[in-house]
């Protein structure tokens, strides 16, 4: 944080103080309807960061990214599955990452739920195509979400250390990790300058909130974290809204994923104090048919750090159901 602080500081000094913080792409990245060079589609009435890697008629397998608020780029290691002959595809959710931001009345989990739907549909080359999901974090939780929903629609899916399928989970997990109580901490103090800022101020807001993530992987962190993993921008405004619906209303992932009869997989890391065998038993064990791996050496960002290690754990089960 103080080399982020230390670099805003020297371009102030560079530009004589006569830098706009609000023009695009001069305090976080520029988003998609700013930059038309990124690569993007277009679904739901909204503009989504989004890329592909491997052959288009392969078995699809969508990542999705965790949060509510971040974005795909420490995920990238698993583009890796493209080698392997999957399609994958990657997308920063609704306002969050590089894809286009809105304000906090548009978001719903319903929403999330759609636009995932839309990206599937988008990328899908025929009706038989199969479409596995592998969900990291909050994505496992919305992954979760989308098979409670739709069970039928899936081929197969990976939950990587989701935080809590239903409410009473989450609050479960957040008494042993700080990530989300400090989350939590960090969304009320970047929006405490919505008394000052316009809503619509999702750059400020946006870069506030990226200055709180160095929490997550100072030394001796619960999750077992090395030391950062890139993101291009965070969703200040998106996390605020789950974490509302989250209090105010309550979620339940759960209800309906007795009827997924395939068996899915879930992966935890070795180094994850707050998560471990235990916590993905209790998860895991809402469907019928399930599988649980360790994966050795690892923290909750296994995907950027360790995904020489988890390869070989997903594979199998990917391969096994295509």
């Amino acid at each position: 944080m103080k080399k982020i602080i230390f670099n805003l500081l020297t371009i102030i000094l560079l530009t004589g103080c006569e830098m706009d913080y609000n023009e695009p792409g001069n305090l976080v990245p520029k988003t998609v309807d700013e930059d038309p060079a990124l690569p993007q589609i277009n679904v739901n009435g909204t503009l989504l960061h989004s890329e592909t890697f491997g052959n288009s008629d392969s078995a699809m397998v969508v990542f999705l990214h965790g949060g509510p608020g971040s974005d795909y780029r420490n995920g990238l290691n698993s583009k890796g599955l493209a080698d392997e002959g999957y399609f994958v595809v990657f997308y920063d959710q609704r306002g969050t990452g590089l894809s286009q931001r809105h304000n906090k009345n548009i978001f719903t989990i319903q929403t999330y739920l759609d636009d995932l739907a839309a990206v599937i549909e988008h990328y899908r080359t025929s009706p038989s195509q199969k479409i596995f999901l592998f969900g990291h974090s909050w994505g496992a939780m919305l992954t979760a979400a989308y098979i409670n929903k739709y069970p039928n629609q899936i081929a197969g899916a990976i939950f990587a250390e989701p935080g809590g399928l239903n409410k009473a989970l989450l609050d479960e997990y957040a008494e042993t990790s700080r990530k989300l109580e400090l989350f939590s901490e960090a969304t009320n103090d970047v929006l405490y300058t919505q008394q000052f800022l316009s809503r619509n101020d999702h750059i400020m807001l946006d870069y506030r909130l990226g200055l709180q993530s160095p929490f997550s992987y100072v030394k001796g962190n619960n999750e077992g974290n090395e030391g950062p993993s890139p993101f291009w921008r965070s969703g200040a405004v998106s996390l605020n809204a789950m974490r509302d619906i989250s209090e105010n209303e309550g979620f339940d992932f759960t209800t309906n994923l007795n009827a997924y009869s395939t068996k899915v997989l879930f992966i935890y890391g070795e180094n994850n104090k707050s998560y471990g065998e235990s916590f993905a038993l209790k998860e895991a064990s809402f469907f019928p048919n399930y599988e649980i791996s360790q994966i050795n050496n690892a923290g909750h960002e296994m995907i950027y750090f360790k995904w020489n290690n988890v390869l070989p754990v997903v594979l199998p089960y990917l391969n096994a159901l295509k």
